[in-house]
């Protein structure tokens, strides 16, 4: 018979992935507490075990990780599709980093304990995944890192019908394929489906063997506008936010914001009705142009050897095509849940897209005021974005949370040293030619006044956009 190990703590972390190591990083800096962290995974990094290998970040590394420790350089890629703009760590780069600060700092306190390759059962039991070891916790809070729920293609079945004759592989088998096809077919219109197409042209695929199942077209960020310097900020609002703040209706804003390169989309005649924080530069989006046979008949439902069967119709196949499986929700739109609620912190994005951010401000307010209900007043949670209109909608809570933290001046210091706030990486830079261009419609307020000038109109007139598509 087995006994159970009893074990105790001041917070028990469910998950070591991305947000779980930016929270527990703040909260051991700025805390004395002890903590003990559970993973099903035999590393940290949680989803970046399960990646496929050629993936990168989707943003600089320059404000990726945790707050205490930079990941890369701060180089500036000199080749490549992203050649110009700052270094994205591959995804060894992203495990090793997390490793590191694992066994170098988190260890090495003496305050961390860390269980791997366990499966966490609720009420503070857990079970090895190895052997048959259990363990009991007694703790003050419960941190739940894994609400958000990343799930990647290699971790899951199809979310469609495959007969056994049909040749499907998620990303992951890309690099190592035992055969050569003819033709391939990409499910899915969302970043990993970028990520593959982007994979097979640069490895000299043509484009006319590429077929590109997308069930929705996408609005895209321009990878160039999300940069840690005052041009890329300045870039980003004179391209989004002051179109944002001119537009009389929902098409006028997307019409003014896209032509002023502020979204992207594959296909210009096509109007997208999908928004998912997906990032490319102008180089890998001229290269996704090349693909021409774009099927937009709906979700895939089934593929067997002779036919791929869609929502609104169906399109031959033939055993020498692989289609490669991009398709589901890898980080789906959760319900928002309380982030602090008595005993229990559930791990949520605060600021959209953002997550090893928002992890890192959660333990930083979690480390500096007693209060639940303001913690959750300075915690609002920005869901992760599906569709076109949550761009409106995620950019209205931004800026609520945003107006909210600087009511508060000592978060405001965490916030301008905080290496995962990219705007913290340019406050000592000179202003560029580009944001005075467009402060210049405010000429009578200082530069401070003027962007909060144009944040506000902004914010007051995506208020009134959403109203109207509300009533």
């Amino acid at each position: 018979m087995t006994n159970e190990t009893a074990l105790q703590t001041d917070y028990l972390l469910i998950g070591s992935g991305a947000m779980g190591m930016a929270f527990c990083d703040v909260l051991l800096t700025e805390t004395d507490a002890n903590i003990l962290i559970v993973d099903k995974h035999h590393q940290p990094g949680g989803h970046w075990n399960d990646a496929y290998p050629f993936v990168r970040l989707h943003q600089p590394s320059a404000f990726y990780g945790v707050n205490s420790k930079k990941l890369g350089n701060n180089t500036i890629d000199v080749t490549g599709w992203n050649k110009g703009l700052y270094e994205l760590a591959t995804n060894d780069e992203v495990c090793s980093y997390f490793d590191q600060v694992m066994c170098r700092q988190f260890l090495s306190s003496g305050r961390v304990q860390y269980f791997p390759s366990c499966e966490y059962q609720g009420n503070g039991t857990f079970t090895s995944l190895v052997s048959e070891e259990k363990y009991s916790v007694s703790f003050k809070k419960e941190v739940d890192s894994t609400y958000m729920k990343v799930v990647v293609p290699s971790k899951r079945s199809p979310p469609f019908a495959l007969a056994n004759d049909a040749h499907c592989a998620p990303p992951n088998e890309l690099p190592s394929l035992s055969q050569k096809y003819d033709r391939f077919v990409i499910v899915g219109a969302g970043k990993t489906a970028m990520d593959a197409a982007l994979f097979l042209l640069k490895n000299n695929v043509a484009a006319e063997r590429i077929a590109w199942i997308m069930p929705r077209d996408s609005w895209i960020l321009d990878r160039a506008q999300i940069q840690p310097t005052l041009e890329s900020i300045g870039t980003a609002l004179a391209s989004q936010l002051m179109p944002g703040a001119e537009s009389n209706s929902i098409d006028d804003l997307f019409a003014r914001v896209s032509g002023a390169g502020g979204l992207l989309r594959i296909d210009d005649t096509v109007k997208p009705t999908m928004y998912r924080c997906a990032t490319v530069t102008k180089a890998e989006l001229e290269q996704l142009k090349r693909i021409k046979n774009i099927v937009r008949m709906g979700r895939v439902k089934a593929i067997d050897a002779r036919e791929i069967l869609m929502e609104d119709g169906s399109v031959p196949t033939d055993p020498n095509t692989l289609h490669i499986d991009c398709a589901g929700d890898g980080l789906a739109k959760r319900p928002a849940v309380p982030i602090f609620e008595n005993k229990k912190i559930t791990l949520q994005s605060v600021r959209t897209c953002q997550q090893v951010f928002s992890a890192a401000l959660i333990g930083h307010v979690e480390a500096s005021y007693q209060n639940d209900d303001e913690k959750n007043d300075l915690c609002k949670v920005v869901a992760h974005p599906n569709t076109d209109i949550d761009f409106l909608r995620n950019n209205l809570a931004d800026s609520i949370n945003r107006d909210r933290w600087a009511q508060e001046p000592e978060l405001q210091r965490w916030l301008q040293n905080c290496r995962l706030d990219f705007t913290s990486h340019v406050l000592n830079s000179n202003p560029s030619i580009k944001i005075l261009a467009f402060l210049s419609k405010f000429p009578f307020l200082p530069i401070p006044n003027r962007i909060n000038a144009v944040q506000q109109k902004a914010t007051q007139n995506i208020e009134r956009l959403l109203g109207n598509l509300d009533s």
